[in-house]
């Protein structure tokens, strides 16, 4: 089992359309491609309270490049996607990184 972590830097004031973007939206088309997040958080104490965090558990890169490559192909993620920016762009920055759990981690 691998993880992804990925961190969105939202742009001042535009956290409400990042969240409702993912609760509407982004989550219900990755159900539809049998992408399941672990979790998603929001920045209480940190460099920034402008970040939104998530992971997702993949069993190998190679699941992760075919379900990520169906999803970000989706039409329904692009009208989700330019929607929610209609009013403007929403992520200043992305960073993801891959991670592998240690022989002693609580998730394998």
């Amino acid at each position: 089992m691998i993880y992804e972590l990925r961190v969105y830097r939202v742009l001042p004031g535009r956290m409400p359309n990042m969240l409702a973007r993912f609760r509407d939206h982004t989550v219900k088309i990755w159900e539809s491609h049998g992408i399941r997040a672990l979790g998603f958080w929001t920045t209480l104490v940190g460099e920034s309270n402008n970040d939104l965090t998530y992971i997702i558990p993949w069993e190998s890169l190679a699941e992760r490049e075919t379900k990520w490559t169906a999803f970000v192909n989706d039409p329904a993620w692009h009208k989700a996607r330019d929607d929610s920016e209609r009013d403007g762009p929403i992520v200043a920055t992305l960073r993801n990184e891959f991670l592998t759990p240690t022989d002693f981690s609580a998730l394998k």
